[in-house]
């Protein structure tokens, strides 16, 4: 059974650039670090793998891999972004704390259940904080949201529309 989330990794670009980030500006303790010199393979490496740790117990991490190539770039939303879970004077704190840092800060989005604003860390993902809202819980329930239903005419709509173009 499947517990809950221990951490999420991405790539980054510097270690202390990320660090200034996610625990400078978003206040969230560096927690782990660990360096990796062999894969588990017994190939020759020299990484450095860190973890920011959240209230809930759970990480995020990175990996500053320079012997790796990748391809940073910046992410657009619907690419890839980071969502993380904060109460709603903490999103308005967060928000002008961004201005205030002459940060690039969007938002306050209202998405009916949750409320949104959005950053960009050094490695250009989007990090999104956001507030639940009443109704919250409601909106996350699949025997009332209908999140099946919805799944499903989805992807009749993509079928359809495949015949319809013969592609």
């Amino acid at each position: 059974m499947i517990m809950g989330l221990h951490h999420n990794a991405y790539r980054c670009r510097d270690s202390e650039e990320t660090r200034r980030f996610y625990e400078g500006f978003l206040g969230l303790r560096l927690a782990g670090a660990l360096r990796i010199r062999e894969s588990m393979t017994g190939r020759r490496t020299d990484v450095l793998h860190t973890f920011y740790e959240m209230d809930d117990g759970s990480y995020l991490a990175f990996f500053e891999a320079p012997d790796r190539p990748f391809d940073f770039k910046q992410q657009h939303d619907y690419d890839l972004h980071i969502a993380l879970e904060v109460g709603n004077d903490e999103l308005l704190r967060m928000f002008e704390k961004g201005k205030a840092e002459g940060r690039q800060v969007r938002g306050v989005s209202d998405h009916g259940f949750i409320h949104s604003i959005y950053f960009r860390d050094p490695n250009g993902y989007v990090i999104e904080l956001t507030a639940k809202q009443p109704g919250h819980d409601g909106a996350m329930d699949p025997a009332r949201n209908g999140a099946r239903r919805i799944l499903d005419a989805w992807q009749d709509e993509k079928m359809a529309a495949t015949v319809q173009t013969g592609s």
